[in-house]
Parts: structure tokens; C-alpha cells; sequence
């Protein structure tokens, strides 16, 4: 017969834990812990605190940011989950020192320290420093689109918004009605049904009433083109963004990176899609901070590169007036670029829906209209010629055209007219032909900049300089999503991530963070 060794889960088990034990050298909660206790400077915490003489004293900052940043480390955003890990996990038990603070302790701690995760930023930048993982040549800016602690459902413009509370009213008016003639068929008899309806009268009262507060207490948000653009009910700073992962509401988090080890120099959230008037922002706090650290105009003549999605004159114009080297490539710029001269012979014959790898080009452009050289006509692809209207016409971004346009009578009954004006309205096609290079352009200066062997190397770095942050900070640490609202309180939660970020990049580039804390 089998015998087994005997168990008994009544019987106790006395297990000596050492905490400092718990925390390899090595590994990032030890960095974690050392440059939390060693390399900053929690003073800034100390205004916050009115307990000298009355009150339970508080837990100190340094356990909370431990706790905070280790379980960003690994995924953890929720304060509730956060709770839970530091009476379950020994690694947060350790880094806590046995604390135990509830979730709203840490939530409360997270979303009210937007001054104090600045400083908190600079310092650990100093350490980088310090450590020489700074190079302070080439920095790259980026931007990743994630979503807010918010619902596209409660978006719209004011006007949207207005008819969703009408809406709601009206069901609240159907409901009720509906709830009495029950009563009276019913006489109490199904409790359970009855309360089902007066909790769903409820729930649609107060969505209406909520939309009703907002409009009252907001404006309507004038976009970049001076339109109204949509708003949110949940979280106002967020916006409607397209990403790589569909429509999202949400928050485009920014980051400049430095070439040497992909260290994050300044990091900061928006509350649009468009980066287009995010350059002079993201330089001046990079500049801040590697002020800060003790570095002397640190992007003058710098290089700075950044993708396509940058490409506008207010960008390169803050380009200017910081005195950087930058490179910001136009959206067409691969077009020119010789090295995909024959890309196309790369691409598959046909796509998932069996439709052909080319243009669907809808209307005529400017490339299927010829010259007459003999008469000075622009020749339509119906054969009609265009008169110049204006030799010297100016667009609305300065590029200098001549204006042709078509005789009405040419394009009353053209059997090509569907194909040639977008506008069935439109009496007569014209067709603008731009002139060469327009000097002092910086648009065109940085066109000619990107052209060149030598500005597509630098720019090609930037993807092995950015990229990888957002890969670590999304994939890695499972940064998909913010779980904060208000822009001020998501950057606090961006911010911790690229802390977290750099102190990974300490422990793995770093010469002194092995060792121990006295």
C-alpha cells in the first residue's frame, strides 16, 4: 500500500522575513528604492501635511511613490489592485516596509501631486546625468494616443449634446408613464419589477441632469479652424483622436527623447490629436528641465527630429527661435526620396478585398492638364483650354501660382464634368500651377534639408531613438490606457511612467545604482 508524507492546514508556520532581503541588487525595485531614498529630495511633500501636532500621522511619501512606480512597473495602474499587492505581494510588502495604505490613500496621493512629479521628473534627469546616460545631441520627439477615463458616447458639440438631454427627458416623461399605468395593473404586487423601474427612472434622470450641469457650467471648445469641435461630458480635456487602434477619446501623450540612451528629457500630455502646435511646448519644457540639471542652452544648435505628423510652420517657426537643428520631414517626403524609387514593385497585387494596389483617384488634378506651348493654354483632359486669370495669385499659406480657369461654356455640357469638379455647382474648373522654390520659405528650406543624404540619415534615427520608449512604456509596462481625468491629473500619471522609464534605464546603464543604501 502507498504511503504519503502527512499535511495538516490547521497547523501555523513562523516565517522570518527579511524586507531588505526581498530587494535584489539588480533588479528595479531595488533601483526603485535606492534613488527614492538616496537621490531625491521629498521636501516638496512636506506642505502638503497639517498633522504637527493633531491628527494620524500620514504615510510617508517615499513608501507611496515606491508602491506607486513599482506597480506601474509592472502593469498595475488601478489604486485598488495597487492595495491589494502590498498585503499579498512580499516585493510591495518590502517596498512598502509593511505598509498597508487603501486604494483611496493612494488614488488620493496619485492625482494631487502635479507640481511635485516635476520635481520629482528633474531629479531623477539629474541622476541620468550623473550617471552619464545623457548625451544632449540629438533629441526626438513623439507622440502615442491613449484613452482617457472616458466614453466617446458622452461626446458631442453643444448643439449634440442639447438633443441627447432632450432625448433623455423624453424617455424619463415615457418612463414614468409607463411605471404608473404598471402600478395600477400590477396594485404592489411585483415588488422586484417595480423597483427595476424607479432605479431606471433614476439612471436616465441623472444622465440628463449631468448633461443639463454641463452645458451650463462649460463653453463650447473652439477648435484650431475656429469651429466648434466636440466636447465631453466625463473628462472636457480629452478629445476625439484617430490612431492606429481606431477612434479613441483620450489624451496624445508627448515625449522628448535624448539619442544616447533613450532617456525621456521632458514628457507631457495634450488634449488634441494634432501635433502640430505641440513643438514650441515639448522644447521649452525639455529646455526647463536640462536647465535645471545644470546644462547650458541644451538645444541650441541641437538636433531635433520628429515625424511627419510635426510638419507645420508654427513647429518649425519654434524651431527657429530655439536655434535647433531640426527635421521634420513633409508627408510626401518619401515620395522623393530615391531609396523608394521602385517601391512599388514590393507591394502585393492585391489586398485582402482583391482590388488593385493603385490611386482611386476621383477628380482630375493638376497633373492631367498639359501646356500649350504655342498659345499659352493650360489643356484640359477634355481638351478645352484653360485662360490665365491671375499670373501672380497667392495662396493661403504664400505659395506663389498662376491661375488658369476654364470658359463656362466648355464646362456647362463637358461629358468629364463629374470627373473635374468636386462642386456640381462649380460653373468653370480652374487649375492653379505653382512656381518653383519660394525663397525664405521654411517650409521649403526644410524640404530641401530632408532631401539630402545627410538629412535622412539624421532623420532616420529618430525611429530607434522614440520608438522604443512608447514600445516599453505600452507593451512592457501595459500603459494602454489612463485612468485618471482632467489634463492636469493624466500628466501626473504620464510622467510617473517615463520616471519609471528612466530608473529602468539607471539600473541597465547605470554605474553606482548597485549600491546599498547606508
Amino acid at each position: 500500500m502507498a504511503r504519503y508524507k502527512h499535511y495538516d492546514y490547521n497547523q501555523l508556520m513562523l516565517v522570518p522575513v527579511s524586507l531588505e532581503e526581498q530587494l535584489i541588487p539588480g533588479t528595479l525595485e531595488y533601483a526603485i528604492h535606492y534613488v527614492v531614498e538616496e537621490r531625491l529630495d521629498f521636501s516638496v511633500f512636506d506642505d502638503r501635511y497639517r498633522n504637527d501636532d493633531t491628527g494620524r500621522k500620514a504615510i510617508d511619501p517615499k513608501v507611496l511613490i515606491k508602491i506607486v512606480m513599482f506597480g506601474y512597473s509592472r502593469g498595475m495602474i488601478s489604486s485598488r489592485s495597487l492595495e491589494r499587492a502590498c498585503r499579498e505581494n512580499i516585493t510591495f510588502m518590502a517596498l512598502s516596509c509593511g505598509k498597508s495604505p487603501d486604494h483611496s490613500t493612494i488614488a488620493a496621493f496619485v492625482s494631487s501631486m502635479p507640481n511635485q512629479v516635476e520635481s520629482l521628473f528633474t531629479e531623477v534627469l539629474l541622476v541620468c546625468e550623473e550617471e552619464d546616460l545623457l548625451d544632449g545631441t540629438h533629441f526626438s520627439l513623439d507622440g502615442m494616443k491613449l484613452s482617457s477615463n472616458a466614453s466617446k458616447e458622452w461626446s458631442g458639440t453643444f448643439s449634440d449634446l442639447k438633443k441627447k438631454q432632450e432625448a433623455l427627458e423624453r424617455k424619463v416623461k415615457e418612463a414614468v408613464r409607463e411605471h404608473r399605468l404598471a402600478d395600477k395593473k400590477e396594485r404592489g404586487k411585483a415588488a422586484t419589477d417595480r423597483l427595476r423601474r424607479q432605479k431606471r427612472i433614476k439612471r436616465l434622470k441623472q444622465k440628463a441632469d449631468r448633461i443639463e450641469k454641463f452645458l451650463v457650467e462649460n463653453k463650447p471648445k473652439i477648435g484650431s479652424s475656429g469651429k466648434e469641435i466636440q466636447s465631453n461630458v466625463t473628462d472636457n480635456d480629452s478629445a476625439k483622436l484617430t490612431s492606429s487602434h481606431g477612434v479613441l477619446q483620450g489624451y496624445n501623450a508627448n515625449a522628448v527623447v535624448d539619442e544616447k540612451h533613450q532617456i525621456v528629457v521632458h514628457a507631457a500630455v495634450f488634449g488634441n490629436g494634432s501635433d502640430s502646435t505641440h513643438m514650441e511646448p515639448m522644447l521649452e519644457g525639455a529646455k526647463e528641465k536640462l536647465e535645471d540639471i545644470g546644462w547650458q542652452e541644451p538645444l541650441k544648435e541641437k538636433q531635433i527630429s520628429a515625424d511627419t505628423s510635426y510638419y507645420s510652420v508654427k513647429n518649425l517657426e519654434a524651431c527657429k527661435d530655439q536655434h535647433v537643428d531640426a527635421y521634420v520631414p513633409d508627408p510626401q517626403f518619401r515620395k522623393r526620396d530615391v531609396r523608394f524609387a521602385d517601391a512599388d514593385r514590393h507591394r502585393r497585387s492585391v489586398d485582402k478585398r482583391h482590388e488593385r494596389y493603385k490611386s482611386k483617384k476621383r477628380w482630375f488634378s493638376v497633373e492631367d492638364f498639359r501646356l500649350d506651348d504655342r498659345t499659352g493654354k493650360l489643356i484640359c483632359p477634355a481638351g478645352h483650354g484653360l485662360y490665365v486669370k491671375n499670373r501672380n495669385f497667392t495662396t493661403a499659406d504664400g505659395h506663389k501660382a498662376i491661375a488658369y480657369q476654364a470658359p463656362k461654356t466648355g464646362c456647362r455640357n463637358c461629358h468629364l464634368r463629374s470627373k473635374c469638379l468636386r462642386n456640381p455647382k462649380t460653373e468653370a474648373r480652374q487649375v492653379h500651377v505653382f512656381y518653383g522654390k519660394r525663397p525664405g520659405s521654411i517650409t521649403d528650406e526644410m524640404k530641401q534639408k530632408i532631401d539630402t543624404p545627410e538629412g535622412r540619415r539624421i532623420y532616420s534615427k529618430r525611429l530607434g531613438i522614440v520608438e522604443p520608449v512608447f514600445g516599453n512604456i505600452r507593451a512592457c509596462k501595459k500603459m494602454d490606457r489612463f485612468t485618471l481625468r482632467s489634463q492636469g491629473k493624466v500628466n501626473i500619471q504620464w510622467m510617473l511612467y517615463c520616471i519609471v522609464h528612466n530608473i529602468e534605464k539607471i539600473i541597465n546603464y547605470g554605474k553606482s545604482y548597485a549600491v546599498s543604501p547606508t
